[in-house]
């Protein structure tokens, strides 16, 4: 399996959170992970940011905001040029979605833990 490396928006705290748990089995899965959260913290070996950082080389986002909250980072997203967003139970984007979409990007509304499990990642 190749490594997608992907980028959590909306990295958790709390451990129960799945943003977290998406980080944690990212990393288990052998994925090279970067993180954005509200808060400077380290999963695993992970520091989460605060910023919208230019991070290079990014296969996947995986969103874990509400669509009010990732409109401050759509343009942002974008400008990563991914190849997938996927869009969590919760974070359902029906205008980012379409717009992703006409700009080539595969994007889905899908669980980042149910895909790994199901191992369709």
């Amino acid at each position: 399996m190749p490594n997608k490396k992907t980028l959590v928006i909306g990295a958790s705290t709390n451990p129960t959170q799945y943003s977290h748990l998406a980080v944690r089995k990212l990393l288990t899965a052998g994925h090279q992970v970067e993180a954005i959260g509200r808060e400077e913290f380290t999963i695993e070996n992970i520091s989460i940011a605060t910023t919208m950082s230019p991070f290079e080389g990014i296969d996947t986002v995986t969103i874990y905001l509400n669509a009010d909250r990732q409109k401050a980072y759509e343009e942002y997203i974008l400008s990563l040029h991914p190849k997938r967003i996927i869009f969590n139970p919760g974070a359902e984007n029906p205008s980012f979605f379409k717009e992703a979409t006409h700009k080539g990007i595969d994007t889905l509304e899908a669980c980042t833990l149910v895909m790994l499990s199901a191992g369709t990642y």
